[in-house]
């Protein structure tokens, strides 16, 4: 019997369960957050295999994977005390501090062989996935830049306020850069109808996952789409409540290396909600998990984690499409 345990059930964990359950060799999908009437709502709506459990966050539960879809500061401790009990783990935390304190747990993780996905959502997480897809084209990777725009639920929206508050994290040659965020604004692409946006450096945790699973790699940097207003009141509490559920987002990743004796750029895209996105991702990733298809253990990004080709196959099919940037006449994104 296999059983999945989504602990938060908020704009990203609700769909992750939703995901789970409509897949095929899932039997049950335990629920647990500590918003009583928001898991029981979500529970409902879910129908037959949502089993609300009543546990606090912290607390043992009896599941293969254990998917860590709520507030992003809890995941380190819970993933910790998960590996401990020889249980896999999926988190969809995205902030530097706590990407950082999921990776340390790769030794201890190692040693029992268990995998821990980090990072496992929009971007990092798919923009992770289409890092490792496009760099296979490549005889030699030099150069991985990410760029996002939009925000998933509050959580999120949450965080991508603070991103734009702190520091970048960059790595070049070899080491780690840091700079302003709200700094370093560069225009970027994505699939249509989002189009051209203004992106800059924040404190995102993506170079973190790349660089590990791209040995060798000389530049990785990482942005985020903003306008005068967010770099402006960043440092400030949010003006306004964050939407519930997010808007329209994208995420582009730009490629470049050696192939034979030319240099060359490959440029993926994609755009959804990125809550949708990420509960297709974090929902594909856990089923993987309990299949045995993750290709290492230990903790680490889906770029090191999953078969790119199949794993977007399979979320083209669950309706997250990715696209390859085609420099023809007309340009555009196609795929």
């Amino acid at each position: 019997m296999t059983r999945i345990a989504v602990l938060g059930v908020g704009a990203v964990g609700a769909r992750v369960a939703r995901q789970l359950l409509s897949s095929e060799g899932v039997d049950e999908v335990l629920l647990r957050d500590d918003q009583t009437d928001r898991l029981a709502t979500i529970a409902a709506s879910l129908g037959d295999g949502a089993v609300v459990d009543s546990g606090s966050y912290g607390d043992p539960i009896a599941a293969d994977v254990v998917v860590l879809a709520g507030p992003a500061a809890t995941h380190v401790a819970m993933a910790r005390a998960a590996v401990a009990r020889g249980q896999a783990v999926v988190s969809t935390a995205d902030s530097i501090t706590d990407v950082r304190g999921l990776l340390d747990l790769d030794i201890e993780a190692r040693e029992r062989g268990v995998p821990v996905a980090v990072g496992a959502g929009f971007a990092p997480g798919l923009s992770c996935v289409l890092a490792a897809y496009a760099a296979a084209r490549f005889d030699v990777v030099d150069e991985i830049h990410v760029a996002k725009v939009g925000a998933g639920g509050p959580a999120c929206a949450r965080q991508h306020h603070r991103a734009l508050a702190g520091q970048s994290l960059d790595w070049r040659d070899g080491g780690w850069v840091q700079r302003p965020a709200g700094s370093g604004r560069e225009l970027c692409w994505f699939p249509d109808p989002l189009g051209a946006e203004d992106c800059y450096r924040a404190a995102l945790a993506d170079a973190l996952l790349l660089v590990p699973a791209f040995p060798g790699v000389s530049r990785v940097t990482a942005r985020v789409a903003a306008n005068r207003r967010d770099r402006f009141t960043a440092r400030l509490p949010m003006l306004r409540p964050p939407h519930p559920e997010g808007g329209p987002g994208a995420i582009r990743v730009e490629v470049r290396g050696q192939r034979g004796s030319n240099r060359d750029v490959t440029v993926m895209g994609a755009m959804d909600r990125p809550a949708v996105a990420s509960g297709a991702v974090a929902g594909l990733t856990a089923l993987w998990l309990t299949q045995g298809r993750h290709l290492t253990v230990g903790a680490a990004g889906l770029a090191a984690m999953v078969e790119p080709v199949p794993f977007l196959s399979e979320l083209r099919r669950r309706g997250v499409r990715a696209a390859v940037f085609q420099r023809d006449a007309g340009g555009g994104y196609q795929g």
